[in-house]
């Protein structure tokens, strides 16, 4: 069976919606370290949603 995308797509979402949440908690506690830790969790759930659409794309 092979990956269709699904599962980098959702990893992403998860990366995205968890960093977000730190970045905004982090900037108003002004915790500089978890803001940090939010904006990495983001680019690596975009990188994980770009990685399953190149994915679906090879599957198409």
């Amino acid at each position: 069976m092979s990956d269709n995308g699904t599962g980098d797509k959702l990893k992403g979402a998860g990366n995205k919606a968890k960093g977000a949440v730190k970045d905004a908690v982090g900037n108003a506690t002004n915790n500089r370290k978890m803001q940090a830790d939010g904006k990495k969790d983001k680019v690596k759930g975009e990188a994980q949603n770009v990685k399953g659409d190149v994915k679906n794309k090879a599957n198409e």
